[in-house]
């Protein structure tokens, strides 16, 4: 007599599944219920209209299943051929790209294809954008002041001998490059010391609402470029308070008197000057500060989930593209998690 087994067969096995990761709590379907990916279409259909298929060969995939595709790709940190392999694998991607009964997906190939046509006509931006109306469809305004700082972002590390870093600092191309060398050798990525150790690539700069811990301004840079030179470049106006909360590493007192006199309330960590340690003042005034400006950390580690702190791509132009992808990407998380927590905008 053959033994027991839990292993029961079903012709709706498939459907069974699909019910039991509702029950569990999917974030896929979650972020299928708020996000109208439609609209998310649209814009980049605006901006960058999808190729004639007049030369023939097969058409190309909908827009709106790109856009869901690079969702996942950025909320999961896959690499285009990890991501080809999950489409054709695993069934939460199958059902949230609407593949589950498809016999084709789309390949790395296609996605590096559309991921250059979109980066070329500003698609990040475009994305980045219509989230934010979305978040406020929502009601998700940006309320109770703002949160600025920055994080690092490390890139491929690049070797180079002490010849061509001369000729790079002067914004030259050794002339023994190969063209390949010329594709695969990031220029523009630079070095950073941040605590005593040395860090490769580049800072994602963003300022996150007080109240929802939202993203609503981002800027990319080199590695060596100073917190301070993006302070203004990242300042929301459309918050409903004109508190801002930074750290040491913001400190301007001229900035500072100028942005007080155009009504800003800015409340930035003072360093110790050499030599003369800080007053008690100086220091319970810089603890009041901390725990609202400790309201940020939330969003880097979130990032750093994502894997957002390291990069695979070569060059500021597509370290732009997929940071600022990613920070869209982590606004459309946390939607989800502000819904699922039952918070009701004011």
């Amino acid at each position: 007599m053959p033994k027991k087994s839990a292993i029961k067969t079903s012709l709706f096995a498939a459907e069974e599944r699909e019910q039991k990761l509702n029950r569990k709590g999917d974030l896929l379907s979650t972020l299928n219920q708020h996000v109208n990916f439609v609209a998310l279409a649209a814009e980049i259909d605006h901006i960058a209209p999808r190729p004639s298929d007049k030369r023939g060969g097969p058409p190309p995939y909908p827009t709106e299943l790109m856009v869901r595709v690079f969702v996942l790709q950025h909320l999961y940190n896959l690499s285009d051929e990890a991501l080809e392999y999950q489409l054709l694998d695993r069934l939460s991607f199958q059902r949230f790209c609407g593949l589950r009964h498809s016999s084709t997906i789309p390949d790395a190939n296609t996605l590096w294809v559309f991921r250059e046509r979109i980066s070329a006509a500003g698609g990040a931006d475009a994305l980045f954008d219509a989230v934010q109306r979305q978040l406020q469809q929502h009601g998700f305004i940006a309320r109770g002041g703002q949160i600025v700082d920055a994080t690092l972002v490390e890139a491929p590390k690049q070797h180079f001998h002490k010849e061509e870093k001369v000729l790079l600092e002067q914004a030259a191309t050794p002339k023994d490059w190969t063209p390949a060398q010329r594709r695969q050798k990031d220029t523009e990525a630079s070095w950073t010391k941040k605590h005593g150790k040395s860090y490769h690539g580049y800072k994602l700069s963003i300022s996150a609402d007080r109240k929802y811990k939202l993203i609503r301004k981002r800027h990319i840079s080199t590695a060596k470029e100073h917190d301070t030179n993006h302070f203004e470049a990242v300042l929301d106006q459309a918050n409903t308070s004109r508190d801002v909360w930074a750290d040491k590493g913001y400190e301007d007192q001229s900035r500072e008197q100028r942005l007080n006199q155009s009504s800003w309330r800015l409340h930035i960590q003072h360093k110790a000057k050499k030599g003369k340690p800080q007053s008690d003042c100086q220091k319970r005034r810089n603890t009041r500060i901390a725990r609202p400006r400790a309201r940020v950390e939330y969003v880097f580690g979130s990032i750093c989930a994502m894997g957002g702190k390291a990069i695979r791509s070569i060059g500021l132009a597509r370290a732009v593209f997929g940071l600022s992808i990613k920070t869209t990407v982590y606004n459309l998380r946390r939607l989800c998690s502000l819904k699922a927590s039952g918070v009701v905008p004011i």
